[in-house]
């Protein structure tokens, strides 16, 4: 039997590139499941992998997309941890852009029942990052101040709302106007706008107390701001680099200030903590996401046969993820 996918055959531009396709259905091997795509997300990393530019590619030709939910279908032979209709990560390894793919039943991340599938379907990456920038590299405390650019990112948009339940502060800076309302509502306490010399302010936004923690996805002069708003001995984690800008060396704020700078990649940091520990962070994302305390706005959704409408969708400004369904 044959399903339908979206593959690329070389590297380059995803409306070049990429292209929908009939392969065969796979068939779970002993100790495997086949999983059934529901709902799977388009996020900025999908370029990269689509692009040749990203940590880890994949053998071509490839089936893309890094993200998406599924339900169990079929058990291959000795598989009894999990059942039939059981939602779970949809195997990401393999492609998330296809109608199902197997994958080892004792790998699965199975999704609670109350975690609504849309939120599910954006759950497994950004999500995930934004719970460890705040809780696995500074010990932070309540009524800290977090700094981050790419505010209406969903890793953005997942470290105001983490941050609120965490009782942290923070600042989130955006390049349109008309954002800074949503993320307000969202919980941010205070939204700048890039290119507006905020840095210079940003002892009257938090009242003389420092701000310990910045998160860079962006790079360039948004970066720049981010080191001159720290206070001494703050850190500043890079897990993007939007713009590809050259970030001038801060030698005067790493000297005077003791300003750290470190690196963050959320695929890196799940193989170090393993299955367990990647399942502990999982389990408290389901938690906020059951409980309402994180929602991330889902702004449109399309199927495969329009996956060049969805890309060029999700491209242009938006709040809300983009999602691809079989």
């Amino acid at each position: 039997m044959q399903q339908s996918a979206i593959r690329h055959h070389s590297f380059g531009d995803p409306l070049e590139v990429l292209k929908l396709e009939k392969i065969e259905q796979p068939e779970p091997k002993a100790g495997e499941v086949r999983v059934r795509l529901e709902a799977a997300s388009i996020n900025p990393s999908d370029y990269g992998m689509i692009g040749g530019s990203y940590g880890r590619l994949r053998e071509l030709p490839a089936v893309a997309g890094r993200e998406g939910v599924g339900t169990v279908d079929a058990l291959g032979e000795g598989v009894s941890s999990v059942s039939v209709g059981t939602r779970v990560r949809f195997p990401g390894e393999a492609g998330a852009w296809q109608v199902s793919a197997c994958a080892a039943a004792d790998e699965l991340i199975v999704v609670p029942p109350d975690v609504p599938v849309e939120q599910a379907a954006v759950s497994f990456i950004n999500p995930p990052t934004a719970y460890c920038l705040l809780k696995k590299i500074v010990d932070l405390q309540p009524g800290d101040w977090v700094l981050q650019n790419a505010g209406n990112s969903a890793v953005g948009l997942s470290v105001i709302q983490m941050a609120k339940a965490f009782g942290l502060k923070t600042i989130s800076q955006v390049r349109r106007e008309e954002l800074v309302a949503p993320l307000e509502a969202m919980g941010a306490d205070h939204v700048v706008m890039e290119g507006t010399g905020w840095a210079k302010g940003v002892g009257e936004i938090t009242r003389g107390a420092p701000v310990r923690l910045a998160l860079n996805s962006i790079g360039g002069e948004s970066a720049i701001d981010q080191i001159k708003a720290l206070g001494e001995g703050g850190t500043q984690v890079t897990f993007g680099g939007m713009v590809g800008d050259k970030v001038r060396f801060p030698t005067r704020f790493l000297i005077f200030n003791d300003v750290r700078m470190v690196g963050f990649w959320w695929d890196s940091f799940a193989r170090r903590l393993g299955g367990g520990g990647v399942r502990e962070v999982m389990q408290a994302v389901y938690a906020m996401m059951a409980e309402g305390t994180l929602s991330l706005p889902v702004e449109s959704r399309y199927p495969f046969s329009e996956y060049e409408l969805a890309i060029k969708h999700a491209n242009q400004p938006r709040l809300g993820k983009v999602l691809l369904v079989p």
